[in-house]
């Protein structure tokens, strides 16, 4: 138990002291435009699931007549 206890510590010393972090203002940018993105690519795939299964249902209903 001591081991993960010491590599717990030694896991935050060394984010407090050795990571170099981005200023708050470049994390809040870049989180701006990666939620952006995937809106845009979450309603870009909506839309192509969408087409497909409508074309898909064409082709089915053609096919069953």
């Amino acid at each position: 138990m001591a081991k993960v206890f010491n590599y717990i510590s030694d896991a935050f010393t060394e984010l407090k002291s050795n990571v170099t972090w981005s200023p708050w203002s470049e994390v809040q940018r870049y989180t701006i435009i990666v939620a952006i993105f995937a809106i845009l690519f979450s309603l870009a795939t909506w839309g192509v699931d969408t087409a497909f299964g409508r074309v898909l249902g064409v082709f089915y209903n053609w096919a069953t007549a």
